[in-house]
């Protein structure tokens, strides 16, 4: 689709996960194919700004579901959120944006506690 791929192959690549992070996902999954809420509040803009000096790649497990790939190109071209990308496969990236992550410090320890009680953004 050539509005995804409108960005410099020589830029570094900067992962936006799809759920949680552009998508607002407040209603949850209804299945890869169904998009039903709007974006993230000022996230257009964010990666607007963000391709002016990054590759920006979406990311997500929708990807691995029939229809997923096109179900997330169409809401974001709907929605005129413009990204270089949309793979169910993690390309190298100088970093990642997800809302289900816990950033790695170098210590192991503790892990497991991180882990346990960890809460996305949105749910805490």
């Amino acid at each position: 689709m050539k509005r995804m791929r409108g960005g410099n192959m020589s830029k570094q690549t900067v992962i936006f996960d799809f759920d949680g992070v552009i998508h607002s996902y407040s209603s949850r999954w209804k299945g890869a194919t169904i998009i039903p809420d709007r974006p993230v509040p000022g996230i257009k803009e964010a990666i607007a700004e963000i391709r002016q000096h990054y590759r920006v790649v979406v990311v997500s497990s929708r990807c691995y579901y029939d229809g997923g790939i096109e179900a997330i190109r169409k809401w974001l071209t709907e929605e005129d959120i413009i990204v270089d990308d949309v793979t169910g496969e993690k390309p190298p990236a100088v970093v990642i944006i997800d809302d289900r992550a816990i950033t790695f410090d170098g210590n192991p320890k503790g892990l497991l506690d991180k882990i346990k009680v960890f809460k996305p953004w949105n749910k805490q």
